[in-house]
């Protein structure tokens, strides 16, 4: 049985079969189809067998022969091993998938969970900071954790050394989500193997990635923007100037997420990143009571009824581009930068562009290390 075709400004309604679930893998996992460029396609031609379908002539259109989507015998592996590591495959649309990130522009089409899927629509705030963190960093991380947790919140962190580690540990007992850069067989680091495996028991580990993949460079910013996706606010305990924690604090604020952080002695380069982000205009932490406080002036979002599909709550009120107009923006934009930096601002203003379309499409020129972002709101050609 193949998906029904929905309307390109209609809602992904949830895969019901085997064979929906197969086929929206094959389209996800197929060669040159991210996240963005998934929902294009899914808006577009309705169904991902109809999507599926067109790959061959999309992709000879765009310069690219011999164009073959996975297979169907891949497609059904990638869900063997995950299911026989106990993981669960969670697809945009059905009811569990977590309503904060299904509102994101690049919420990833399918998710694999291992643990407490529940925990993915209760209130959640992300702790991260630097991996090599101060004694006293750890403490301040340990202690947000803990009591974020006593006060209802799921804890979020990408399971990293340092602060990350310390915020999970904290907050086994009360719930925790670690989001992984490669696959659920393959947390990041070694060192963390054990605590990876207490939060799959008691909290919930959480990867887009095929389980067995092993973590790359270019995962974690895609993992970073997940972290930002879950939750309602996002707190840095000591971070570099330049760093991931830096990387998902931006994304938070572009995802219109709470951004607050620990200030730091200003000798102490780990706490720069967090001491940059008070300076412009985060608001500043001392214990998890400033947290709560915070929390409290946004409007609390309820889990969707259980049988209730997810509906983005941000879907543009204007037609989203196709993938022809999308490369020629992508092709627009690399053609206005070069080596010497220019802020993301006059890029806007020199395309005259929505920010929400220009977004996108450096997060997915980013991701392919085609575009390098520096501090300041600065971009340049890699």
């Amino acid at each position: 049985m193949t998906e029904d075709r929905i309307s390109s400004t209609h809602p992904q309604i949830p895969p019901t079969t085997e064979e929906a679930r197969l086929t929206r893998l094959r389209l996800l996992r197929s060669r040159r189809v991210g996240a963005i460029t998934y929902h294009r396609l899914m808006r577009e031609y309705g169904t991902a067998q109809t999507a599926l379908e067109a790959l061959p002539d999309i992709a000879r259109t765009a310069g690219v022969s011999r164009y073959t989507p996975t297979s169907t015998e891949d497609a059904e592996r990638e869900l063997n091993t995950g299911r026989a590591l106990g993981a669960r495959p969670l697809f945009f649309g059905e009811a569990e998938y977590p309503r904060l990130l299904a509102e994101t522009p690049d919420a990833p089409p399918m998710v694999w969970t291992l643990g407490r899927a529940e925990l993915l629509n209760t209130p959640c705030v992300a702790v991260i900071g630097a991996r090599n963190a101060s004694s006293l960093g750890q403490r301040m991380a340990r202690r947000l954790g803990q009591e974020l947790g006593e006060a209802g919140l799921t804890v979020v962190s990408g399971l990293a050394r340092g602060i990350d580690a310390a915020a999970h540990e904290a907050a086994l007992e009360t719930g925790t989500i670690a989001v992984y850069a490669g696959g659920l067989s393959r947390p990041y680091p070694a060192k963390n193997n054990q605590l990876a495996e207490e939060i799959s028991e008691k909290g919930l580990c959480l990867s887009e990635q095929p389980p067995t993949m092993e973590p790359r460079a270019r995962h974690f910013p895609a993992r970073n923007r997940i972290i930002s996706g879950l939750v309602r606010a996002v707190v840095v305990v000591e971070a570099a100037a330049k760093s991931g924690s830096l990387l998902t604090a931006r994304i938070a604020l572009d995802q219109s997420r709470d951004v607050l952080a620990v200030p730091g002695h200003p000798f102490d380069a780990r706490a720069a990143g967090a001491n940059i982000l008070i300076r412009d205009g985060a608001l500043l932490v001392r214990d998890a009571a400033d947290v709560l406080e915070a929390l409290n002036t946004l409007p609390m979002r309820m889990p969707a009824p259980k049988d209730t599909p997810i509906i983005p709550l941000d879907t543009p009120t204007t037609p989203p581009r196709s993938l022809r107009e999308t490369a020629a923006l992508h092709s627009e934009i690399l053609t206005r930068l070069g080596p010497s930096p220019l802020s993301e601002d006059q890029l806007n203003r020199d395309l005259s562009i929505r920010a929400h379309d220009l977004t996108a499409a450096l997060l997915d020129l980013e991701m392919d290390g085609k575009v390098t972002r520096l501090a300041g709101g600065l971009l340049s050609k890699t």
